[in-house]
């Protein structure tokens, strides 16, 4: 299920497992057995599911979308349901089912929590190795970073989030200038804004200059980003005089990414914008909810010349307590005529006495009149 407080599948790395209950079987005294529990596992907005040979099965986009990974066990009926005018005292009941099982490759079109916003050189890929494991290209020129670099932040209460480092925006950027319609594109979706000032004696414009240009062109571009969440962020302030720490009435904290000043306030207020921004976004009125088609049932040949009947249902109709029992047997050879098993076993070239496997049992084929 897509969870907009989920920002990353880090958890899948080291435990890739998820494990759902069994059903429990079904009993005799009219008792049937209980289907396993729902596991729900959290993924985030943006997650693709595939299957090994990277077919796509769901992409679960919004908060609240889902995708039948697995179906679980269903449990077992009891006696009672077999009672029948030929059948006046079954004594037989169904097992309860195990869940499927499925290897499932997850990937993540990362939506970023909080977008890096400054000149160019302003300090924001030293930012972001600083405060997460990203790695991007730094050095002291204009536009070191021409894509986005992501990384994810974990604070210590458990709080995670996704900050992108968006390539540096100059005067212009909304009318292309260096680039900037591609580089801007790429905050239309993030949910926090953090803008960085270069508070340096060789920055380009005063704090003041740098925040009204960037706002002008964040708004011409798109005008709701003027309205997003924001925090204005003094950067560089190893190297800045102490006059340019004052020079803007709006700054929200002042950091040095090199020394390492003010990086943990800010994380901290960066995990709070990004969770009151997540509370305040609307419940979608719909989810969109995946299931997979539902298999048939298929007959396979094996190199050992026996024949195995593939498919849940076929594997449900033999899912009994007892088939030594004739009254259960009766009942399961009943299932798979009316799934046509039989007739899928004669056109696969099944002949007498031929071994046919259905899920961990063996038969002995015979043929109809």
């Amino acid at each position: 299920m897509a969870d907009r407080n989920v920002a990353s599948l880090l958890s899948f790395r080291d435990h890739p497992h998820r494990i759902a209950a069994n059903g429990t079987h079904g009993q005799g005294k009219k008792r049937h057995g209980a289907g396993g529990n729902d596991l729900i596992v959290t993924v985030p907005e943006g997650t693709v599911v595939m299957d090994n040979d990277g077919e796509l099965l769901a992409d679960l986009v919004r908060h609240g979308d889902r995708y039948l990974a697995a179906e679980g066990g269903r449990g077992g009926r009891g006696n009672a349901r077999f009672l029948s005018n030929r059948r006046r005292a079954p004594n037989f009941a169904e097992q309860g089912e195990a869940g499927a099982e499925h290897w499932l490759r997850l990937e993540l079109r990362l939506m970023a929590d909080v977008a890096l916003v400054g000149y160019p050189n302003v300090g924001k890929s030293t930012l972001i190795s600083r405060i997460s494991a990203a790695r991007p290209r730094i050095a002291d020129y204009p536009f070191t970073t021409l894509e986005p670099q992501l990384g994810v932040v974990r604070t210590g209460e458990g709080s995670e989030f996704v900050v992108a480092d968006i390539p540096g925006l100059i005067e212009g950027a909304s009318e292309g200038r260096g680039l900037g319609h591609r580089f801007l594109r790429h905050i239309e979706r993030t949910r926090v804004l953090v803008i960085l000032l270069d508070l340096s004696a060789t920055a380009p414009a005063s704090p003041d200059r740098q925040l009204a240009v960037l706002l002008e062109e964040l708004g011409r571009y798109q005008p709701a980003l003027v309205n997003r969440p924001r925090l204005v962020v003094g950067s560089k302030a190893d190297v800045a005089a102490d006059a340019s720490r004052s020079d803007t009435a709006d700054l929200d904290g002042v950091v040095s990414a090199v020394t390492g000043e003010g990086i943990a306030s800010l994380v901290g207020r960066m995990a709070d914008t990004v969770r009151a921004a997540r509370q305040s976004e609307p419940e979608p009125s719909a989810f969109i909810v995946h299931r997979p088609v539902a298999e048939g049932v298929r007959v396979e040949r094996q190199d050992d010349g026996s024949f195995r009947v593939v498919g849940r249902q076929a594997e449900r109709a033999v899912a009994f307590n007892d088939l030594t029992n004739p009254n259960a047997l009766d009942e399961a050879w009943t299932r798979l005529r009316r799934l046509g098993v039989h007739r899928a076993l004669g056109r696969a070239g099944a002949g007498s006495g031929d071994i046919v496997i259905i899920g961990a049992l063996e038969f002995e084929y015979e043929p109809e009149d």
